[in-house]
């Protein structure tokens, strides 16, 4: 056993994403409440209120209401190191989401009562899928009118595609919310809306006992007994083993914003989550207890400090233990190298750590060293991968605006390309530079960003096109001949790969049937 397994079996890592709107943030700024890491809680709202959430900290988050980017933050509770990923809900910035899904262990999707499972909630479930990642539902706005709580968790299981086991209960919704019923600690905890928190926590191991009556009016408490008694006939009982395997999604509710219902999904989280878990490199397994460190840049962000225009590469750390000022081997550069300023996050705050473990997150300063998918060890050759670049769908020239700030124009687009926020094509016949991004409010965000923490303008200018794809064959022949014929439609990314950008799904489909020994790839990662 490893001199680190008592350091790893305590960290929790984990992502909470939904749908825009569903009170993540708030279920963040919550959580934190519990850690002490915080004292007061923000709202996330339009800029009227003077305190915004902790975790919503860029300028353009706190103007907008909404997350434009992950942020890290990490907390101690009940003995547990907590390590929490605040993802943007928001579809035009899935791609962040779906990059830090590659370094959380478990995820908590918050769905909201009245509009129950989103579009968006769908695909990033899809990718918890694919990775077998345990999935935790936090149902929230019960203080609000919503839809029926067993019509819910059929929508859970319908749309997320797996088996769903309420580990709470509640008691009436909107006005008429009562609290709810906790399976997992059998007992009862009670709401009052002027409070806004846990007014009373009763234990009830037994719920035919008369003594319901006592604290709820005698129809309320005939309605529990039977609501009970249908979920233990049809649901399955809660086996952290299918929970762990990602088959099974305990379900809870509550209400972030009046932080009811919060900590008694924190405690039960602490409990069933797992700790770390090996991660699969292209080489081998590697295993958390490992004493070799290894980890991978999952994530880039540039003027986390405006005052210091520093960029902060995540490295999320997958063996052994990282220490401050200890050699590490970057693997792509093939050197060793040392960090003197390791940090650790409250989302925009951060503090120098000496040591981290596997399954903790630490940020390291970049002066251009670090990509998305770099990996840094002890020294063995291994990389991760996993953290494709998707192909965009909305394309769109970038012009400079003003001739005087030509170098702040160059070094902003560098330092946001490398966020992976959006991606650089230069077309190979004009010369001229492409941005694709995912969605339409990336553009508004790197023109805001440009001007307001590099002092650059840029200007957009419209382009038809339709996918990026990357293109790649053994056949030289077929590939100079597809070179001459799409020559207007080929850039280079910043890899200096072929990038063929095919301006209609049709002019795309006939590509493929005309070249068939030429490969076509959606995502960077082949």
């Amino acid at each position: 056993m490893s001199i680190y397994t008592e350091e790893i079996r305590r960290r929790r890592t984990f992502a909470i994403i939904s749908h825009p709107d569903a009170g993540k943030t708030t279920l963040t700024e919550k959580l934190l409440l519990f850690g002490g890491a915080i004292h007061v809680a923000g709202a996330v709202k339009s800029n009227k209120i003077r305190k915004t959430a902790a975790s919503d900290w860029m300028e353009i988050e706190k103007q907008r209401g909404i997350s434009v980017a992950t942020s890290v933050m990490a907390f101690d509770y009940q003995g547990y190191k907590i390590n929490i990923l605040d993802t943007p809900g928001h579809q035009d910035f899935a791609e962040d989401t779906f990059r830090t899904l590659t370094a959380v262990d478990s995820v908590i999707i918050v769905v909201d009562a009245a509009k129950g499972v989103e579009a968006q909630t769908r695909r990033l479930m899809e990718v918890c899928r694919m990775r077998q990642t345990p999935v935790i539902v936090f149902i929230n706005k019960m203080d609000r009118e919503g839809k029926d709580p067993f019509d819910l968790l059929d929508e859970v299981e319908a749309e997320l595609h797996i088996r769903v086991r309420p580990l709470s209960w509640p008691i009436e919704m909107g006005q008429r919310f009562r609290g709810v019923y906790n399976f997992h600690a059998r007992k009862l905890d009670l709401y009052t809306p002027s409070k806004q928190t846990v007014t009373e926590s009763v234990v009830f191991r037994d719920i035919h006992s008369p003594e319901l009556e006592k604290r709820l009016d005698p129809e309320l408490a005939g309605k529990l007994r039977s609501d009970i008694e249908l979920i233990d006939g049809v649901y399955p009982a809660f086996e952290p083993a299918s929970y762990l395997k990602g088959d099974l999604a305990p379900v809870f509710f509550g209400s972030a914003l009046n932080n009811f219902g919060v900590k008694e999904l924190l405690d039960c989280f602490v409990q069933i989550a797992p700790s770390p878990r090996p991660v699969q490199a292209l080489e081998r397994r590697v295993e958390p207890e490992e004493e070799a460190f290894s980890g991978f840049v999952f994530k880039i962000h540039a003027n986390m400090d405006p005052n210091h225009r520093s960029c902060i590469a995540f490295v999320k750390i997958c063996s052994g233990r990282f220490e401050r000022n200890a050699n590490c081997k970057h693997v792509r550069f093939d050197r060793m190298m040392r960090f003197g300023s390791p940090t650790a996050f409250m989302a925009q705050k951060k503090e120098i750590v000496d040591e981290a473990f596997a399954g903790d997150i630490v940020g390291l300063p970049d002066t251009g060293n670090f990509k998305i998918g770099d990996s840094l060890t002890s020294g063995e050759n291994l990389h991760f991968k996993g953290l494709p670049s998707f192909s965009p769908e909305m394309f769109k020239y970038i012009e400079n605006a003003d001739p005087m700030k030509a170098k702040q124009l160059q070094k902003g687009i560098e330092q946001l390309m490398d966020e992976g926020v959006a991606q650089l094509f230069v077309s190979r016949l004009s010369g001229r530079k492409i941005v694709g991004t995912v969605g339409q409010l990336q553009f508004e965000v790197i023109q805001y960003r440009l001007l307001h923490e590099y002092g650059a303008q840029c200007r957009w200018e419209p382009v038809s096109l339709y996918k990026a794809c990357w293109i790649e064959s053994a056949n030289t022949t077929q590939l100079e001949n597809f070179r001459k014929r799409k020559s207007q439609y080929l850039a280079s990314d910043r890899e200096g790969r072929e990038v063929y950008l095919a301006d209609s799904p049709y002019v795309l489909t006939m590509a493929q049937q005309d070249f068939p020994e030429i490969r076509f790839h959606f995502t960077s990662e082949f």
